[in-house]
């Protein structure tokens, strides 16, 4: 055991606290190895093989690769599919187009032009609406049931038939003709004459006004051309038809200056037109019956009584105790 330290004055040394000293690690040295060492280590295996580093990255690529693929191919089959989906509507819409060119003799006239029409707010303000027929015009030709110059530019979609109907409202203080032209045209003859009538506003002029059917004994007995107060006129393209209405007042007065159901509806109109609700009448018994045509298109009863043989002569019924002009028809014959 050693001795304990003395003291320089040859006394021993007094007992001190050890102490603790930081001995942090010596950093590890980059120098290279001695020759000696190096010449004594075995050099390293090298292979001129793909490294190991781009193994992993081809994997990525082939699995990218396989991404671009599926996305590819699904790509490929939503085209041919919305292609296809496409031509099943194109084929659709042209089958629909063409069920609708003989619906005025292959649909009867009750269903076209019904004894009582509803229509849930169709009314001004929202307010629900009645109507009564009053009157089904002989089916004929077209010239007679428009002015002039709006037959002029509806000559060119050609006449095959013109089916007319006179309603009453359920006070009977308004009386409105709705008719279905028929035309000649093909789907781009009949987008030409909508866009015709959208571009140059034709449905808006007062001198190109639909002719109202006046019948006999009836509310509308007065209705004749210096009646009409408001009408709308709609050229439809997914059928060779033009649905319009013509209203006016039962009572028979004049009205000078006719205005569009258009305009009348507007909020904030101020004409007699718009305060009496009659572009209400218009527009909605018109919106009712093109309705009622489309649905009679997408399952028509071919072998029903058609509209032509029920409407082969004029008649002309009293509301409000309606008869349907196809059993008239029967009776008479």
């Amino acid at each position: 055991m050693d001795a304990p330290p003395c003291d320089p004055a040859g006394g021993p040394a007094p007992a001190t606290r050890p102490t603790t000293r930081w001995h942090p690690q010596s950093p590890v040295s980059h120098a290279p190895a001695p020759a000696r060492l190096r010449r004594n280590t075995a050099r390293p295996h090298v292979t001129f093989g793909e490294p190991d580093l781009l193994r992993p990255r081809g994997r990525g690529r082939a699995v990218v690769a396989g991404v671009c693929l599926v996305l590819g191919l699904g790509l490929i089959g939503g085209a041919a599919a919305g292609s296809w989906l496409a031509e099943d509507h194109e084929s659709s819409a042209a089958q629909g187009f063409a069920a609708a060119a003989p619906a005025w003799h292959s649909v009867p006239v009750d269903t076209l032009f019904p004894p009582v029409v509803t229509g849930a707010g169709e009314g001004p303000g929202g307010a629900d609406r009645t109507w009564t027929r009053v009157a089904v015009a002989p089916d004929g030709g077209c010239a007679d049931g428009f002015d002039p110059l709006l037959w002029k530019v509806l000559a060119d979609a050609g006449c095959r038939r013109l089916l007319r109907a006179t309603y009453t409202d359920a006070t009977q203080s308004y009386v409105t003709t709705v008719g279905l032209l028929f035309t000649k045209a093909d789907p781009a003859g009949m987008s030409a004459l909508a866009t015709r009538f959208r571009t140059q506003h034709l449905a808006e002029r007062p001198d190109l006004m639909p002719r109202p059917y006046a019948a006999r004994n009836t509310p509308a007995a007065g209705f004749g051309d210096d009646q009409r107060a408001t009408w709308t006129i709609s050229v439809r393209t997914d059928a060779p038809v033009v649905v319009y209405a013509v209203s006016g007042w039962a009572d028979g007065r004049s009205v000078d200056t006719p205005q569009p159901a258009a305009d009348a509806v507007r909020a904030g109109a101020s004409t007699a037109q718009a305060q009496s609700g009659l572009g209400d009448e218009a527009r909605g018994l018109s919106g009712q019956i093109a309705r009622r045509l489309r649905r009679a298109v997408g399952s028509a009863a071919p072998d029903t009584t058609s509209a032509l043989h029920s409407m082969s002569a004029p008649n002309s019924v009293s509301a409000p105790n309606v008869t349907s002009t196809t059993n008239a028809t029967k009776r008479s014959s």
